[in-house]
């Protein structure tokens, strides 16, 4: 088929929407980059793509919340166009900011569950790199073949809450851990104190996926923290995200 086409969606404050266009472009994608308001106002077509992301940043400056703006912009104004988009089988990622705007949007949980992403436990901004374990009884597209990843965390307001019916019924397809891969983890491990330890979330479909660790900041050994003492690999934990998503779309 032809190269999977990308569309990065931004709006004032991304700032992670270059380096997840070079994540995707490494997987074999072509990818676009564009405002908001081009679907809103200017006739971008959502349909012309097979996948569309939301990336990390500080979505209109998470003003009245994180991620809230967006979300409700997306909501109202393309929320008809996002469903339709899903119901066509596309594919769709939420990094950091994008997977609360996602939240605040209703895109995910899905299938009339209710999450949101608040505060963190510790009351400030929490910029580390973390342990993660995918969840071999997940139906995500993205996390297939999966099992450990290190990545970086950025974010103000990271913990997940819900109800405990919510927490049962939810498709967790990432898990904060220790350094030895256990869970539940305790902070710092778990730097937001996510409840269950949750770091990722898809839909009922595994095609919707969103996280809050940020995985196009590990796509090449030298991102890793350790690289100078040998400690990386190539490529990074992150591209396997990446590659997932353009290899789906490749079999359709």
């Amino acid at each position: 088929m032809a190269t999977p086409r990308v569309l990065i969606i931004r709006a004032p404050g991304t700032n992670c929407d270059y380096e997840t266009s070079v994540a995707f472009e490494k997987a074999g994608a072509r990818v676009s980059t564009a405002h908001i308001n081009q679907l809103i106002n200017d006739g971008l077509k959502i349909g012309d793509y097979q996948a569309l992301v939301f990336p990390g940043g500080f979505t209109y400056g998470d003003d009245l919340g994180a991620g809230k703006i967006m979300g409700s912009e997306i909501r109202i104004k393309l929320g008809e166009d996002i469903a339709t988009f899903i119901k066509e089988g596309g594919l769709i990622l939420g990094i950091c900011n994008g997977f609360q705007v996602m939240v605040k949007s209703g895109i995910l949980p899905g299938d009339g569950k209710i999450v949101t992403l608040t505060g963190n436990d510790s009351g400030r901004f929490e910029c580390r790199w973390v342990h993660l374990a995918a969840n071999p009884r997940s139906r995500c597209v993205f996390t297939r073949g999966i099992e450990r990843m290190y990545l970086p965390v950025a974010n103000g307001e990271g913990k997940l809450v819900a109800d405990q019916e919510t927490l049962q019924t939810i498709d967790a397809a990432l898990f904060y851990t220790d350094s030895f891969g256990n869970q539940p983890a305790a902070y710092p491990d778990d730097p937001s104190g996510s409840l269950n330890g949750i770091a990722g979330i898809c839909d009922e479909t595994g095609r919707i996926f969103a996280l809050m660790p940020h995985p196009e900041r590990h796509i090449s050994p030298h991102q890793h923290p350790g690289w100078t003492r040998g400690q990386s690999h190539d490529p990074g934990d992150g591209l396997k995200i990446f590659t997932n998503a353009v290899g789906w779309i490749k079999q359709l």
